[in-house]
């Protein structure tokens, strides 16, 4: 098995089968973000890709997801996307999952028609990159996408079958975007009504554009106390029924989770609780990405 560079997958795909069928991100400029800098976007050989899967099964005896990396899997040709989907079912019989991360980019390229057979042969969910609702928080990240936009897309994923796991990121507007970053970020969410909200919170990472802002004071971070306002601000304007919430990543301060719409009225009074006492909350020292 071969990985160039460093392994990025959302926490739930930590014990997945992972192979590279793409190098890094076609996009790869938001500013908060430090992933994939080691590396240029590139799709990998498909002989490569199919080599390393072959590795695979001679490796383990039992193989239950397979996660697609880098961060655009989406963006090869369908065709080579279909003969990767047809090897895994052929040599992972017993493989009840393939994911992938996928950008609102990727998506637009794909045909209805084309969704609907990755599907079919075997492409159970994606995760995408909301970060925010708000337009100006999307801007001012350089995420080359406006809300309306994502929103679109993972509707069409949805609408082609294929399950939606959706994050967004507490604290990427600021203080001055709070209640902006916050409502929308719920409407967007509302919209698209995905299988799997999560909510990650902002940390600041060395050598991007967002670590310079904070230095020079034009960007200021959120306290703990409006970072709880600004969670409390979006769970009371969610509404998307079925769509489990979690908000229990390394980086977040508050364990939250539920599922929406039903178990709305508890994460609001677990939000309440910390909010009077911040003891509840992880130390900043154990916070993560």
């Amino acid at each position: 098995m071969r990985y160039y560079g460093s392994v990025y997958r959302p926490p739930s795909e930590a014990y997945s089968l992972i192979v590279q069928v793409t190098y890094g991100c076609s996009h790869n400029t938001c500013a908060f973000c430090s992933m994939y800098k080691e590396k240029r976007f590139s799709i990998r050989p498909l002989e490569e890709v199919l080599e390393d899967f072959r590795l695979a099964r001679r490796a383990y005896r039992r193989v239950d997801k397979v996660f697609l990396a880098d961060g655009d899997a989406l963006v090869r040709k369908a065709d080579e996307l279909y003969v990767i989907l047809d090897t895994i079912r052929e040599l992972f019989p017993e493989c009840q999952r393939v994911t992938s991360y996928a950008s609102p980019a990727s998506i637009r390229i794909r045909t209805d028609g084309e969704l609907r057979t990755l599907r079919e042969k075997g492409l159970t969910m994606v995760y995408m990159g909301l970060e925010s609702g708000c337009d100006a928080v999307l801007k001012r990240m350089n995420k080359g996408h406006g809300a309306a936009e994502i929103v679109e897309m993972g509707q069409k994923v949805r609408q082609n079958g294929i399950a939606l796991s959706v994050t967004a990121i507490t604290g990427l507007g600021g203080p001055e975007l709070l209640e902006q970053h916050a409502i929308e970020t719920a409407k967007a969410f509302n919209a698209m009504t995905p299988e799997y909200i999560g909510m990650l919170t902002l940390m600041v990472e060395p050598e991007t554009p967002l670590y310079d802002w904070v230095r020079d004071s034009s960007f200021q971070l959120l306290t703990q106390p409006q970072v709880l306002r600004e969670t409390r601000l979006l769970v009371e304007a969610l509404d998307s029924p079925g769509s489990v919430f979690r908000m229990n990543h390394a980086s977040n301060y508050l364990v939250l989770k539920g599922t929406l719409n039903q178990d709305k009225e508890a994460m609001l009074r677990v939000i309440d609780a910390a909010e009077r006492d911040l003891s509840r909350l992880r130390p900043e020292e154990w916070r993560g990405l």
